[in-house]
């Protein structure tokens, strides 16, 4: 979908239509479902027509994120049982964490993998991120002030790993341009990124890097840590974000993957620089982008998985794509 398809029309008409909306984020949230959704929410909690409500079914959020305005806005259940459902960043509807069977959904993305699941499916893969997509679609339709510019900002800056992926066009930097002239400050949301980690995400990041281990004659990476080592690390999901891409970083990686041991099963991040790693998480009932993907395993050993993965690799022959 090009911005020209934007279904502009079909969104005002399903938003004026609605008596309430619940703008839903995936589960184990990151900075671009948050910052996609609570931007959203800044610009249709304006409307004193509408009840909104802003959910993530996790009962862990990233705290570093906690500056961004409506952040404490976020519940873990929905009030609302009939309510229009705004999605974002989400490619397959059960990473919402709620069922959703019968429920008008606007469905906002830009995972090449999500399944279209809404009544209404605004996926633009071309786009950097979520937020990029629900900018382009909302300026069309209301002012941007800077409670919203500050959150899609936010978003726009961490999916692109401050403006360092191969999604990063002449575009994003215009859309970046109009979300710091509506409001958004770039050099206060950086800090907040980079001065504001917590002590228990250096202490599993630690542990993480003392497992590394290399494959292929250094092309793959992987990195892993067990329930043990989070609970003695004091760390949550959201203290993991990032780990990965220290494997990535190496000079002759050309994929990462991070395993971490759960209680609900092994979580898999995978990064490359240039190969579709999105192939070995759709083939495990993930999804994600061509570099950046993820997927749950049921084996109950860190060890497995990597295995299981790396013959997946192989199979797939993905490092004869560089």
């Amino acid at each position: 979908m090009m911005i020209e398809s934007i279904p502009y029309e079909e969104v005002r008409s399903k938003i004026a239509s609605a008596h309430s909306v619940s703008i839903l984020s995936h589960l184990n949230p990151d900075a671009d479902t948050l910052g996609t959704a609570l931007g959203i929410y800044a610009l249709l909690s304006k409307d004193k027509r509408l009840k909104v409500e802003i959910v993530n079914a996790s009962t862990e959020l990233p705290l570093y994120l906690n500056f961004l305005p409506h952040f404490k806005k976020i519940k873990h259940h929905m009030d609302y049982a009939d309510s229009l459902i705004i999605s974002c960043d989400c490619g397959s509807v059960d990473r919402l964490g709620f069922d959703l069977e019968g429920r008008d959904i606007i469905n906002i993305d830009h995972h090449q993998s999500n399944t279209c699941y809404g009544s209404i499916n605004v996926v633009i893969p071309e786009y950097a991120s979520a937020s990029q997509v629900a900018f382009a679609l909302f300026k069309a339709l209301c002012p941007i002030k800077a409670d919203a510019a500050t959150c899609f900002y936010t978003a726009l800056l961490s999916d692109t790993r401050f403006f360092t992926t191969s999604s990063v066009n002449e575009e994003v930097f215009t859309v970046a341009q109009e979300l710091v002239q509506a409001g958004a400050l770039p050099d206060e949301i950086a800090c907040h990124f980079t001065q504001r980690r917590p002590l228990s995400s250096l202490r599993i990041l630690q542990r993480a890097l003392s497992s590394l281990s290399l494959y292929h004659d250094a092309e793959i990476a992987t990195l892993m840590v067990t329930k043990e080592d989070i609970s003695a690390a004091g760390a949550t999901v959201p203290d993991m974000e990032g780990v990965v891409d220290y494997a990535r970083s190496l000079a002759t990686v050309e994929i990462a993957i991070f395993a971490m041991e759960l209680e609900k099963g092994i979580r898999i991040s995978l990064r490359s620089k240039k190969v579709d790693v999105s192939k070995v998480a759709m083939a495990f009932g993930g999804g994600g982008h061509k570099v950046a993907a993820g997927f749950i395993l049921a084996q109950s050993g860190l060890q497995e998985s990597i295995d299981t993965i790396l013959e997946k690799i192989e199979e797939l022959g993905l490092l004869d794509e560089k």
